[in-house]
């Protein structure tokens, strides 16, 4: 009996001996934590006893102070979730793909709605979408769809906030739950936390957003734009402010801000930090808490100087001066100061944790730009003092093509965001970050021409290419007559005699049929026939024929040589990105008609070459119209080869200017050299020619519209601006005085268009070595030039 109670008894023990070592343990691992965790909720501050200290605050309000930016993760995620429910959007899931393949990418905009009014930036928006290339006013057409409802400014307190979006956006029969469509949004959120709340759900629509959270934003699908004021230019803008004489690139001042402090709330943690690294020299930090009705009552010590020392410098004289530019973060993450720094070639130093940088998928800012971290403010000065001064020009560089490419007009902020979509719906047929991110730029480096840079006449030396050696004589045909006119006669054996002609390609652009194979000369190079639609714009059209880089255009009544021709062509290989030919013409302001002028003057200025008889380089595209008729046998290629300018002209410019082109004489001229102005920056190449060349006017019956024709290609006479009617001799006199009238409108009808003026001037003309030089004619490589 004491045996079994003994080993009851020791049994009981064990028990207990292991219920103290291991259950034991993990109990006091528990109350540990749980005393930690006690420890970090406790009130601030935590050593002091409550007891002769109440707290009148939670804890939590203390700690956080209103600054969004200090909730956890999980926290901003949940908030982002309880308003942009189709948070896990892509292109692939969220957008349908069906409605762009038969009418391609098709922009339609909501009908504005009588009683509700736009902003000025909206309505900017909207006619930037209704002026571009991709507009249609049939939604069944629509690829995408956007809002005529004002969505940009999403804070409650401002006096354009829209009220009750979601009941009026689910009303839209097209909304489809926000499928295929596009808002754009400036400012969310209110105060105190300025979350990213848009006060309506936007369902399954791709979201161009400026100040867009680096957590929030959908890779691949949303868009972040630049903040941007309401008095950015509509189209054009002003131009960047570094030129050729402002290397090298060191300035006044390194490193400079100016601009508000926030004394409480989102945002004021780094601006409060900058008078850290101010020195008074070369680094200059100001800010003023004088702003908002009650700065006053939030004011601390260092308001009164700053106010003070904020007052002494100019802003403008800074951004002008300076190497480098803080934009630190505001309430919002971006701000205006971005875009002012990239116009005025300021470096911008970037103090805005998790903010997805405009364009950020297209464009690589690591150079044009210095990302740097709020919490490592003091190591900015150190930072940008080791840029190497190459590099800093580098810099300033690229901050000016950015600013001319993508930002200095909503126009083109507009076309950006187009441009990005559309490459997402073809990704296997979108431009390279190359092309975004060098001269001309993405817009107008467009992937329906090609994405192979060895097509693009920008990157020869790059791609260590260049251009080939034989051109295409392209000759547009205007004779009333139903044979071919003995001035186009002479033109095909002139060019056909060339060593450098691969082909002639003729367009009949007259009511008359095609003149018989017999009616046509014998050549050695292959000749064809196209049939026109009598329009002007036709000679531009990117046709399937053209099988060679270099086109030479040319009209019927252009009396050319083969050595004219063969000097002319040499002279493009070497800027095959340029207009090369012979007769020139100028622009100037004319300030008593406070509009831009046209002149065929002599002078010593250049702007015009005309197409009448030029070089430049092809472009790709499908031939539309037009059937061919071959005196050598010719079958029209399943894709067609590049050529770059004619692509340009009838893929990137709008309808609209075509048309304008069609109407006025010698229009295509004038817009062939704005366009090619405007993607080189840079003026064309006049070449030498003989003298005696004379204009007339030639007669023209039963041709169509835009052949009032365009003169004989020669050293021009001079002809004046504004000739007076009463001055003009005859009916050719008459007629020449209306077709210089026509020019000038058209003229001024693309500037305000391009929204500036794309022309540039030169004084340049290229002649052969050794011409007119007194040296044996045997010497010469071009001797018939100087013939009479």
């Amino acid at each position: 009996m004491q045996t079994w109670k003994k080993y009851i008894f020791l049994t009981f023990l064990a028990s207990w001996l292991l219920l103290f070592f291991f259950g034991g343990d993990q109990l006091r691992h528990f109350a540990f934590f749980s005393r930690r965790k006690a420890e970090a909720r406790r009130n601030w501050p935590h050593w002091t006893d409550q007891s002769l200290l109440k707290s009148f605050a939670d804890p939590e309000e203390l700690q956080s102070d209103g600054d969004i930016s200090l909730l956890s993760p999980q926290e901003r995620r949940a908030a982002w979730l309880s308003v942009y429910k189709n948070s896990r959007c892509r292109m692939e899931t969220c957008f349908d793909f069906s409605r762009c393949k038969k009418n391609g990418f098709k922009v339609f905009t909501y009908p504005q709605e009588k009683d509700q009014p736009l902003s000025e930036s909206y309505s900017k928006i909207l006619t930037s979408i209704e002026r571009s290339r991709y507009y249609t006013p049939n939604p069944k057409e629509a690829c995408l769809f956007i809002l005529s409802i004002d969505t940009l400014d999403r804070d409650h307190l401002s006096g354009q906030y829209v009220r009750n979006v979601d009941k009026k956006i689910h009303g839209f029969p097209l909304w489809n739950g926000g499928r295929n469509h596009l808002i754009f949004n400036l400012y969310s959120g209110t105060w105190p936390n300025y979350t990213e709340d848009l006060g309506f759900d936007i369902g399954q629509a791709i979201l161009a957003k400026a100040s867009f959270y680096t957590e929030n934003f959908r890779p691949g699908f949303d868009i972040s734009i630049p903040l941007f004021s309401k008095d950015h230019p509509q189209r054009g803008g002003e131009r960047g402010w570094l030129y050729q004489d402002s290397i090298p690139p060191k300035k006044k001042y390194l490193l400079v801000f100016k601009g508000k402090r926030y004394l409480t709330g989102i945002g004021s943690g780094t601006r409060n930090a900058l008078h850290h690294i101010h020195n008074g020299k070369d680094i200059v930090s100001l800010t003023t808490c004088k702003h908002g009705k009650d700065w006053e009552k939030h004011k601390d010590t260092r308001c009164d100087k700053d106010n003070i020392d904020y007052e002494k410098f100019d802003y403008q004289e800074l951004l002008h001066n300076s190497t480098f530019c803080i934009i630190p973060r505001g309430r919002r993450l971006g701000s205006f100061r971005f875009l002012e720094a990239l116009q005025a070639a300021c470096i911008p130093v970037l103090l805005s944790d998790g903010w997805e940088l405009p364009f950020a998928e297209a464009i690589d800012w690591g150079k044009a730009a210095v990302v740097g971290n709020e919490r490592l403010l003091l190591q900015i000065p150190s930072t940008v003092r080791c840029i190497h001064p190459e590099r800093v020009l580098a810099f300033q560089q690229q901050t000016q093509f950015l600013w001319d490419a993508y930002f200095s007009s909503v126009d083109k902020i507009v076309h950006t965001t187009l441009e990005i979509i559309k490459d997402r719906l073809l990704p296997h047929h979108s431009r390279s970050r190359f092309l975004w991110n060098t001269l001309p730029g993405g817009l107008l480096a467009l992937p329906d021409f090609s994405t192979y840079l060895g097509d693009f006449p920008f990157y020869y030396l790059q791609h260590g290419s260049s251009p080939s050696e034989k051109f295409t004589a392209f000759i547009r045909a205007t004779s009333p007559a139903g044979s071919p006119s003995q001035s186009i006669l002479r033109l095909i054996q002139a060019t056909s005699g060339s060593q450098y002609c691969a082909q002639i390609l003729v367009l009949w652009s007259c009511e008359k049929p095609l003149p018989p194979s017999g009616k046509w000369p014998q050549t050695t190079v292959p000749l064809t026939i196209i049939q026109g639609r009598g329009k002007l714009s036709d000679r531009f059209f990117p046709y399937a024929a053209i099988q060679t880089d270099a086109v030479l255009s040319l009209d019927e009544h252009t009396s050319l040589s083969t050595s004219e021709v063969d000097f002319a062509f040499m002279v493009w290989r070497s800027f095959p990105e340029r207009i090369v030919g012979f007769p020139s013409r100028s622009h100037f302001w004319d300030p008593e008609q406070r509009r831009w002028g046209y002149t065929s003057k002599w002078t010593n200025e250049l702007s015009i070459v005309l197409t009448a008889a030029a070089f430049y380089h092809r472009y790709p595209a499908r031939e539309k119209f037009g059937g061919t008729v071959g005196l050598a046998a010719f079958s029209p290629s399943p894709r067609s080869l590049p050529r770059y300018y004619h692509n340009l002209f009838t893929e990137y410019l709008p309808v609209g200017l075509r048309e304008l082109v069609d109407g006025l004489a010698a229009c295509e001229d004038i817009l062939m050299n704005v366009l090619v102005a405007a993607v080189t920056k840079l003026p064309p190449i006049k070449v030498t020619q003989r003298k005696q060349h004379k204009e007339t006017v030639p007669q023209q019956v039963g041709c169509k519209d835009g052949d009032v024709g365009t003169p004989p290609v020669g050293e021009l006479s001079p002809s004046p601006l504004h000739s007076p009617p009463a001055k003009v001799k005859g009916m050719a006199g008459m007629a020449g005085g209306q077709r210089f009238s026509q020019q000038q409108d058209c003229l001024n009808q693309l500037v305000d268009w391009f929204g500036y003026m794309p022309l540039v001037s030169s004084q340049l003309r290229l002649d052969p070595v050794l011409f007119k030089d007194q040296v044996s004619i045997l010497r010469k490589k071009y001797p018939r030039l100087e013939k009479p």
